[in-house]
């Protein structure tokens, strides 16, 4: 079992900029595959970043490529996504996730572990 817990959600205005956390505890992590996801209502879950626990390679979504940054220390058994210039279209819930699956997958259902969400809400 993995237990993810997200911090660091907030309002922030456009061009602005947030850090999420995700703390993780339980299984051992040198194979496993970190994820942060999000949802805006009345829309899908939606990839945006992934990032391997052992090696630190990672993979974005289109539209944040160039403005977010997922990192993970090791020490600290915690993954980081550093969001810059952010946009009104960011505004969701941002969910960190955890597979076992060893590639960086963007589908939300290879993932088996979820935390329980953070908000974040970009005004104009």
């Amino acid at each position: 079992q993995v237990q993810l817990v997200e911090s660091g959600g907030g309002l922030v205005q456009a061009e602005g900029s947030l850090r999420l956390s995700c703390a993780a505890s339980g299984r051992t992590f040198s194979n496993i595959v970190m994820g942060w996801f999000r949802q805006a209502p009345g829309q899908e879950r939606e990839f945006v970043a992934a990032v391997r626990w052992s090696g630190g390679s990672t993979y974005y979504a289109d539209d944040v490529k160039g403005r977010f940054t997922i990192s993970r220390d090791n020490a600290k058994n915690t993954v980081y996504l550093q969001m810059n210039s952010l946009k009104p279209d960011d505004t969701a819930v941002y969910y960190c996730a955890a597979t076992s699956t060893p590639i960086l997958t963007t589908t939300p259902s290879m993932y088996a572990y979820w935390g329980q969400g953070t908000q974040v809400t970009v005004s104009s």
